[in-house]
């Protein structure tokens, strides 16, 4: 039986593409027992949209506690950031038709305290999937135990699975191993983002913001705004050379 598996960073309140990806998928594997990304990331941060241009919510890490793995990335609770986060949030949305809708879900999502930046956004994407009605077996990469490195890590997670499917994002295109993938009967797609618009405040329609956005405006009619396919990763090579 065909099986397709997505296997992601847990990222934080991540854009639409995110959950694109996964409602394509019939495994999903939080990616969370790999090192935590040098510098900025989206691991801890997203871009929300405010009548005063692009904004970021930030949760704070304590670093002094961290480990190098996302799962072993503490979550710091030395200043209020939730309080910041909730009043830009409520702030951005006020004049959105589903403003308590998003509010009553990021309220569900910040109520619990948790200790890793891993367990709060494994969490939080969860809370929205469900929100969305998008169900996938779901699992983290950390309960398997796979002792491995880049492209074979991801290939021994692959079979793990029985997947025949490996759906993944454009950052691959840094570092994958095709040939590693094709030789064990794997096929490899990218993400082909439509990035759809929709009803959204405060100026020229964006697609890279936080998938709270989407619920504020669209409410779980949403879902019908997750809708990118995927495309054989040679047809999207192929396509973006003949576009340059």
């Amino acid at each position: 039986m065909y099986k397709s598996i997505v296997i992601s960073q847990p990222m934080f309140l991540p854009w639409v593409g995110m959950f694109e990806q996964i409602n394509l998928c019939d495994i999903f594997v939080h990616y969370d027992d790999v090192q935590f990304p040098q510098g900025r990331s989206f691991i801890n941060r997203v871009q929300i949209k405010t009548k005063d241009g692009i904004k970021w919510l930030t949760v704070p890490i304590d670093k002094k506690k961290s480990g190098k793995t996302i799962n072993s990335t503490y979550i710091s609770y030395n200043e209020n950031w939730k309080i910041k986060h909730l009043n830009i949030i409520n702030q951005s949305y006020a004049k959105t038709k589903y403003l308590n809708e998003v509010m009553d879900l990021v309220e569900k999502i910040y109520k619990e305290n948790f200790e890793t930046i891993s367990d709060l956004n494994i969490y939080a994407m969860e809370t929205i999937l469900k929100y969305f009605h998008i169900k996938k077996e779901i699992y983290k990469s950390s309960d398997i135990k796979i002792d491995a490195k880049s492209s074979m890590k991801l290939l021994e997670i692959c079979k793990y699975f029985n997947a025949d499917s490996y759906i993944t994002g454009l950052g691959a295109l840094n570092y994958i191993d095709y040939k590693l993938f094709e030789d064990n009967h794997i096929k490899i797609n990218y993400m082909n983002y439509k990035k759809t618009s929709y009803t959204q405040l405060h100026g020229e329609f964006t697609p890279y913001v936080t998938i709270l956005d989407l619920i504020a405006n669209e409410s779980s009619k949403g879902k019908d705004i997750i809708n990118s396919n995927a495309i054989y990763w040679k047809d999207f090579i192929g396509e973006n050379k003949n576009e340059k």
